[in-house]
């Protein structure tokens, strides 16, 4: 007879498991059905494992800069990427068992193994049962028929058709982080946040490094100045950025890689890989079965992220919406909450703060100059890192901060950041536009000093022409 429960979770990741949580925790009986791990991408083959490897990349850029600070001796220190690696699984390791832990105390069931979802029958009148298979293959397929389906498949990496990914000499961002050793050369085909984090750390850690980007400009979702910002440190430190620019093919030879770039000298590099974004998992898990609709971008859901069958909804990166991880738990959490009839007010996706993680940072949150409605006459004001004395004591001076206001209404229409710790910087402004801020409130605020926040609070004050160290 086929098990009842009153959710299933397609998916463990950031999205699924978060749900399941919130689920459980409002008493409902919960399912997750998990191929791999708990965690899913951003804990075993993105967010936490590249932001491990950046933490190491930061640290040896400090000790590479060491003198500066006033602190002389002989530089005997090298790259051990085994012990990098080491560390990074260690960090994996940890969150894996405090996810474990949680779904263990909140009586989530986990089943190890693919769900597909299967359309009317005998177990249920209506799509939405779901048939296991258990990745132990001793176990026999089990049917479940839950009261409501959470689809929480996340995505994988995309590739092109002239760049065939072999996992060896052209990677992904999963096969990146299986590398035993660094190689000597890469280029980086995509100029995204995945592309450019890779650039930034395998050349603080001695790699030569080659971005190729087919836009005329890095981070296209960012303000244009942002961009020509990090553009510029990324050179400086070495990095070459090909703009405009577009890979013809790549061609294994023995041990190394021929890279075309069309109206370009080739390259011969030890690596290629491939940055050029993540595709929706949809296929695979019984849609065609049922009459929810999807598409190549992701599986077609409403404001509560309900499919065209009610019952079953879709979150995270298998929906055409941010993929970033706290934009999926913060979808699970909203589709818990309209399964439980509660108010959900919609996600507003323009106010989802953003970060790259290269060195300097990049976040945002809001509109940047190029997307501000047509219709809004704003004011930016913008303040330099190198203003700031926080900044000086830190060594870290490069970039500054653009504030958004609306003349109209006065209302913070947007916050960009480039520079130190920018990623942990945004969260002010974030806070700020969910509570309705003007910019004038957070320049009137008071913040300590010294501290980075303060660039913040100048570039606020700069859109009144208010800022005092400007």
């Amino acid at each position: 007879m086929a098990e009842q429960t009153d959710l299933l979770i397609l998916g463990g990741g950031t999205g699924g498991y978060v749900a399941a949580i919130r689920a459980a925790q409002s008493g409902l009986n919960v399912t997750i059905v998990e191929k791999y791990k708990l965690g899913g991408t951003c804990l075993h083959r993105g967010c936490i494992p590249t932001k491990a490897l950046l933490r190491s990349a930061e640290v040896y850029d400090t000790i590479k800069e060491a003198e500066t600070f006033g602190i002389e001796g002989k530089n005997d220190h090298v790259v051990n990427f085994k012990k990098i690696q080491e560390r990074k699984q260690s960090i994996i390791d940890q969150l894996h068992s405090g996810v474990e832990g949680l779904c263990k105390k909140n009586k989530i069931r986990v089943l190890e193994g693919e769900g597909a979802i299967l359309g009317p029958s005998i177990f249920s009148p209506v799509s939405g049962a779901v048939a296991v298979t258990f990745n132990d293959k001793s176990k026999e397929e089990e049917i479940i028929v839950p009261k409501n389906v959470i689809i929480a498949t996340g995505s994988t990496p995309r590739t092109l058709p002239n760049l065939p990914l072999d996992e060896k000499n052209i990677l992904s961002s999963d096969g990146m982080l299986q590398l035993e050793e660094l190689p000597k050369s890469i280029v980086i085909v995509g100029g995204g946040v995945i592309g450019v984090e890779w650039a930034s750390l395998l050349n603080s850690l001695g790699v030569e490094v080659t971005i190729v980007e087919f836009l005329d400009r890095l981070l296209i979702n960012e303000s244009s100045k942002i961009s020509r910002e990090l553009k510029k440190s990324l050179t400086k430190k070495g990095i070459n950025v090909l703009l405009s620019s577009k890979v013809e093919s790549a061609e294994i030879k023995g041990d190394s890689v021929e890279v075309s770039i069309e109206g370009k000298d080739k390259l011969t590099v030890d690596k290629v890989m491939v940055a050029i974004g993540r595709a929706p998992k949809v296929e695979g898990i019984g849609l065609q079965n049922t009459s929810v609709k999807y598409e190549p971008k992701g599986i077609q859901v409403n404001e509560f992220y309900q499919t065209t069958e009610s019952h079953i909804y879709a979150i995270g990166d298998c929906i055409d919406t941010m993929q970033l991880a706290h934009v999926a738990m913060k979808e699970g959490e909203l589709a818990v909450a309209h399964i439980l009839e509660e108010d959900v007010q919609p996600l507003n996706y323009n106010n989802v703060p953003r970060g790259v993680y290269t060195n300097p940072e990049v976040a945002s949150v809001g509109y940047v100059k190029e997307n501000v409605p047509a219709d809004k006459k704003v004011k930016i004001g913008t303040f330099n890192f190198a203003g700031n004395g926080k900044s000086l004591v830190y060594g870290a001076n490069e970039g500054f901060v653009e504030v958004i206001r609306d003349l109209e209404t006065d209302d913070l229409l947007g916050v960009s950041i480039i520079g130190p710790h920018a990623t942990d910087l945004i969260s002010e402004a974030s806070t700020a536009i969910y509570m309705d801020a003007s910019p004038i409130e957070i320049g009137e605020a008071i913040h300590p000093h010294p501290t980075l926040t303060e660039v913040i609070q100048e570039a606020a004050l700069d859109t009144y022409g208010k800022a005092i160290h400007k």
